[in-house]
This record gives C-alpha cells, sequence and structure tokens, in this order.
C-alpha cells in the first residue's frame, strides 16, 4: 500500500465551508485512486490509499453530497495539495464555487499549453472544460455597433464562480438602497422642481462630502480648475496638443486673449496651445426628461499652457459649424456668458467620459476579455492563470450596468442628456473610431503630443504602472513562450484573440487590434493593455467620478435650455434654469456615490491571493511586481505632499485589479 497525504484548502471569505460530505479522487499517469471520503465536513486533512503508486498526478475529481438530513449548500475550495510516497508535492487551484453534487475536475497547478499537454485524460478534462464553458459563456449583441456581451437572464443565473461574493454583494446593495432611501426621504429623488438657488444643490448628499468634492464645489467656477480637470479629473482621455487650429474653430490672434506677449501662432508653434473636440457628440439625439427637451452641445475648447504651467482656457465654441447664432467664447466675456460655456462643456465632458472613457474603453471591453477568456483558454493554461484575477466580478458588474443603468429604466436612461437613442449612436460613434494605440498609454500620450506637459499626474503614475505591468506580463508570458512559433501554434491563444477582434471590436481592421498573435512580443503587449485597461486604466476614469460630479455644477448630467446664441444674454436665474431639475440631479449624484464606493473585499493590482500559479517563476515575478507598485506608492505619496490637489487615482493601493464597480 502507498499512502497520499490530501489537504484541501477552504477559501477565505464568507460562507465558503460546506455541511455536506466531500469526496476525492485522486488521476494519475499510471492509475487513479478511489473514490475517498474527506471524514466529514470539517476536517479536510486526511490519506487516499492505494495499492500501488499511481504515477504523476495529472487531476483530481472532487464532488460533494448531502450529510444527513441537511441540505445541499455551495462550497468554495481554494486548493488541494498532495504529497506524494515519491516526496512530491502536487498543488491543485481551484478557487470556485461548487453548488451541486456533480463530479468536477482540477488539473494539476503547473502551466500547460495545449500543444504539450500529452496525456490522454488530460487532453480529454481540456476539451470536456471548454466545451462546458462554451455552454456557460455565450455571446449575446446587446446592440448593433456595440461590444458583445455575455447572454444571462440576469445576475443570479451567472455560473458561481464569476458572480460577486456575499460581502461584496451585500454591501453594493446596501449602498445603493442607502443611497435613495436618503434622497427620498429628503424628497429630491422625486422632486421635478428646478433649483431656485445655488445654495440649494449642497443639500443633495451633504453628508457624503469628499475632500475633493469639497474642493471642486469651492474651485469649480476658476479657469485654472477648469483646466487642471483636463489632465487629473475623470476623463484625461480628450485633450491633445494643438498643432494646426480646425477648419471649423475660426479663432484668430484679434479675438483670442493670452496671458503673455506671444501670438496665437507662435504659441502654438511653442506647443503651449492644446486642443479637447467634442466631435462625437455631434448630432446626438438628446434626452427628454421630466417632459423637456434637453441639451447637449459637440464643443471645441482651445487651451494655453502659461508661463505658471497653469492649463487656462482661452476660446470655446459650442457648436461643431461655425455660425452667427454660434458665438466663440472667451475669458474677456462677461462672468455669465463664460460661466455658460464652461458648464456646457463639462456637461459635454460628462456625458461622453461616461459612455466612451469609461463604459466603452473599461467596462465592455473588459466583458469581452473576459468571456473570451473563459470560452476559449482552460485553467491549466498560463494565460488563464494570469488574466482570471483580473476579471474578478466584471461579468456581474456589467450584468448590474445594462439592468440599472443603461435599460429602458436605467438611471443613466432616464437623467442624461445622452441617454437613450443618443446613447447607443455615441458608443457606436466611439468603438467605430478606436484605435488600438488609444488602448495602450505609451503611444497614446505620444499620439496627443502629451509626453512633457508639465502636472500631468495621470500620464506619469501610468506609465509607471503600464512599466511595472509590461515587465511583470513579459516576465511571465516568456517563462512559458520561448519562441514565436510556440505562440503562433497555440490554438487556444489565437482563438482567443480572434474572438475579441471579432465580438469586441466587431471584425473592424481600422482599429489596428490583432486578429492573431505573431511572436511573443505581440502577445506581451496586447496582455500588458488587456490589464492596464481592467485595474489602472479603469481606477482613473471611475475611481473619481464622486469626487468631480458631487458638485453637479461642475458635472451636469444633462441641461435643459439650449446655450447662448448671443453674447450678454445670461445670468445666474439663466444658470439656474439651464441646470438639470433637482430629481435628476439627485439620482445622477446618486449613481456616480454609488459606482465611487469599493466594498471590503477589494483586491488592489499586484496582490493575488489566489495561488493559480505554481511554478517558481512567476511566483517570483509576482513579488517582485509587488515589490515595485510599494516603492510607486511611496513615490506618489511624496509628491501629494506637495500638491494643493493630490491625485491618488493611480496609487497602486486604490487600483483594483479588475473592472469591480
Amino acid at each position: 500500500m502507498v499512502d497520499y497525504e490530501v489537504t484541501i484548502f477552504t477559501g477565505n471569505r464568507a460562507y465558503a465551508t460546506t455541511i455536506n460530505n466531500v469526496f476525492i479522487k485522486l488521476v494519475g499517469t499510471d492509475g487513479e485512486s478511489n473514490r475517498t471520503w474527506a471524514k466529514g465536513p470539517l476536517s479536510y486533512r486526511f490519506t487516499v490509499s492505494c495499492t500501488k503508486s499511481i504515477g504523476k498526478l495529472v487531476q483530481i475529481e472532487l464532488d460533494k453530497q448531502r450529510f444527513l438530513v441537511f441540505p445541499e449548500d455551495a462550497w468554495f475550495p481554494a486548493k488541494v495539495e498532495v504529497n506524494s510516497p515519491e516526496g512530491y508535492t502536487y498543488t491543485f487551484p481551484i478557487y470556485r464555487w461548487i453548488t451541486d453534487s456533480e463530479v468536477h475536475y482540477f488539473r494539476e497547478g503547473t502551466a500547460l499549453r495545449v500543444f504539450e499537454d500529452k496525456n490522454p485524460l488530460g487532453m480529454y478534462s481540456r476539451e470536456k472544460e471548454l466545451k462546458q464553458r462554451a455552454e456557460d459563456y455565450r455571446w449575446k449583441v446587446y446592440a448593433e455597433g456595440m461590444p458583445h456581451c455575455i447572454e444571462t437572464e440576469g445576475p443570479l443565473s451567472l455560473p458561481p464562480e464569476v458572480r460577486f461574493s456575499f460581502t461584496k454583494f451585500t454591501q453594493f446593495a446596501f449602498t445603493a438602497a442607502a443611497g435613495l432611501t436618503e434622497l427620498k426621504l429628503e424628497g429630491l429623488a422625486d422632486c421635478k422642481e428646478k433649483w431656485t438657488e445655488i445654495e440649494g444643490i449642497d443639500r443633495v448628499f451633504w453628508c457624503k462630502e469628499t475632500a475633493m468634492s469639497e474642493y471642486v464645489q469651492e474651485h469649480w467656477k476658476e479657469d485654472a480648475f477648469f483646466g487642471y480637470q483636463y489632465l487629473n479629473g475623470v476623463n484625461p482621455m480628450l485633450i491633445g496638443r494643438c498643432t494646426t487650429l480646425p477648419s471649423n474653430f475660426p479663432v484668430t490672434d484679434g479675438i483670442v486673449f493670452l496671458r503673455g506677449q506671444s501670438s496665437l501662432k507662435e504659441e502654438i508653434e511653442k506647443g503651449n496651445i492644446f486642443l479637447v473636440d467634442y466631435k462625437l457628440l455631434d448630432g446626438v439625439k438628446t434626452n427628454t426628461i421630466n417632459g423637456k427637451k434637453q441639451y447637449l452641445m459637440a464643443p471645441l475648447v482651445l487651451l494655453h499652457k502659461t508661463p505658471q504651467n497653469e492649463l487656462m482656457p482661452i476660446a470655446i465654441q459650442l457648436k461643431q459649424t461655425p455660425a452667427d447664432d454660434n458665438p466663440i467664447f472667451f475669458p474677456t466675456d462677461s462672468e455669465y456668458d463664460w460661466l455658460m460655456a464652461k458648464i456646457f462643456v463639462r456637461s459635454a465632458d460628462f456625458n461622453l467620459h461616461q459612455l466612451n472613457f469609461h463604459l466603452l474603453r473599461t467596462h465592455l471591453l473588459a466583458e469581452v476579455f473576459a468571456v473570451s477568456l473563459l470560452r476559449n483558454v482552460p485553467m491549466v493554461h498560463p494565460l488563464y492563470k494570469l488574466l482570471i484575477p483580473h476579471t474578478r466580478y466584471t461579468l456581474q458588474i456589467n450584468v448590474l450596468a445594462r439592468d440599472l443603468l443603461i435599460s429602458k429604466t436605467g438611471i443613466f436612461t432616464e437623467f442624461a442628456a445622452s441617454g437613450g437613442e443618443g446613447m447607443i449612436e455615441i458608443l457606436k460613434g466611439s468603438l467605430s473610431s478606436m484605435t488600438y494605440s488609444s488602448l495602450y498609454i505609451p503611444d497614446d500620450i505620444a499620439e496627443r503630443g502629451l509626453e512633457a506637459v508639465p502636472n500631468f499626474y495621470y500620464r506619469d503614475d501610468g506609465l509607471r504602472l503600464w512599466k511595472f505591468i509590461h515587465r511583470f506580463v513579459q516576465g511571465v508570458l516568456s517563462y512559458y513562450y520561448k519562441t514565436d512559433a510556440e505562440v503562433e501554434g497555440d490554438s487556444e491563444l489565437q482563438k482567443w484573440i480572434s474572438d475579441i477582434f471579432v465580438h469586441g471590436f466587431l471584425s473592424q481592421d481600422c482599429t489596428g487590434i490583432p486578429q492573431s498573435f505573431t511572436s511573443v512580443a505581440e502577445m506581451v503587449k496586447f496582455v500588458t493593455m488587456v490589464i492596464f485597461t481592467c485595474s489602472a486604466q479603469h481606477a482613473a476614469v471611475n475611481s473619481g467620478q464622486y469626487d468631480y460630479g458631487g458638485w453637479m455644477p461642475n458635472a451636469p448630467t444633462s441641461l435643459q435650455l439650449p446655450p447662448p446664441t448671443k453674447k450678454r444674454t445670461t445670468s445666474e436665474a439663466t444658470m439656474l434654469e439651464t441646470f438639470p431639475d433637482i430629481n435628476t440631479t439627485a439620482n445622477g449624484m446618486a449613481a456616480l456615490w454609488l459606482l465611487s464606493k469599493q466594498s471590503t473585499d477589494f483586491v488592489p493590482l499586484g496582490y493575488y491571493p489566489e495561488e493559480h500559479f505554481t511554478e517558481e517563476t512567476p511566483c517570483k515575478l509576482i513579488k517582485e511586481l509587488d515589490g515595485e507598485l510599494k516603492v510607486l506608492k511611496t513615490r506618489i505619496e511624496v509628491r501629494n505632499e506637495t500638491l494643493k490637489v493630490p491625485y491618488t487615482y493611480l496609487k497602486p493601493e486604490k487600483v483594483e485589479n479588475s473592472v469591480a464597480i
């Protein structure tokens, strides 16, 4: 007789244990053990005896059955370790819920690509796993022109392995319910009246102010803060250096005011002029809220970097086509002419940020990356082990977003200027104009001409995070893929990228997204982009939503009067009449509060509590990444001590590992 010492580890999460009986079978290259009881519902350290050695362990078979009269329950095993009589320790990563009494198969933890998985039993297990996953994770067309999503009837119909934990679910539900209850008790959620005084806006969520939202309330009118947000607010993705003035933005030296002695032409040549163009909003059909037509402009904004290194707006045109009833506004105009122009820009920025840079470029792409991974790549594959932590909760948060935010009765649909038909128009236009390079932060920064702009902390922190992630990904994938031929020959890897191209980017060659991988370098670049998008990029465009939108005048979800067609026709009363109604304001702010609230089971970037890798090299690289991120954290803290407005959204400990909120 030979003995195998088995230890089953239960995951560290709420309600992870089971009162059911657990059974295990060991399967090796030379045979298999009997199905063995794990000695009761609470004890998972035991011995499995065999008449002879069963060789190198390939997989385990795990199941649970009802214990006496107790009902069947859910169980979350983390991993199984087996000490063989030959003195070798085998690890079998699991990290998933088992909710039924079926037999589940788990492979030994050494990563194997499809062409090196030679054992017939392993090959069969691999094929069976992918066949089941293809059934569990089906593609669905949500709307023409948008990335495809997972087919599901709701969050509870998702496979248990991708659902929220009990902690995440209860905290998310409580935050949503508490915010809405507070607004209803205050009589704000259903009040369709206009604001009569700007001070009244402070009543909305007054007890949930953050240090940054208070700062925004104090400084939102200032030109310097208006410009600052293009670099370090929640949407640092639109601004670019202006090398030539657009033909539809007729700004000349004679009408623009520069804080200095140079002409506009000279400042453009020096690289001190910047442009923000909201052309994706042009012609979009706007919403009707409380029975009133809403307004959403497609502005052009010109900014100037001053000798003091401040980014100051110098000209705003609210519509794309020059016309007599489309004046260009300047800082030298009357107080409310200039302020109203900036308010229309901020509303445009809110809508484009939410749909393009937040929803599309992080949430929807992250879902495509995840569904393709789950459909095409088995647990034993190194790519699965590398990427699965970056898919945590993404599918459920996106299902909830489609149900609660962008459905026909969703908050965004009901209370944003671009809700409804306009939303789909913007998403389609944004996807059709998206490029691979715009998702690749080093190229994106270079293409926008922002390499040397001072005080651009999104760029500084983002590029450092990108470098660390790239070095980590390169180390891990180069350990498994020694040659370009191995990359080309991995059918599962190729199917993953092919599905992303087809279902995420709708087979559009113009995006530049690869349809297949031909080299290790190409694969490393793309996987780096995936991890950065699902972690750092999402944090950059998500975490500060309430900070910058908690004071509505800085980020109106909608505006209900058209912009002025002539100068000197605005006032404070005009501004208040233009702002969204009280209920629109309140519901919009409640959504931002919910979307900015992290749960306590938050997993930060670089932290991998689930040990999917068992080999020494990738485990060592994970530790090295953690060390680099700790150094970056200290560096950011030291810098922020000198800043009037600290930039914290890409601080590693605040960056979640996945799109989970």
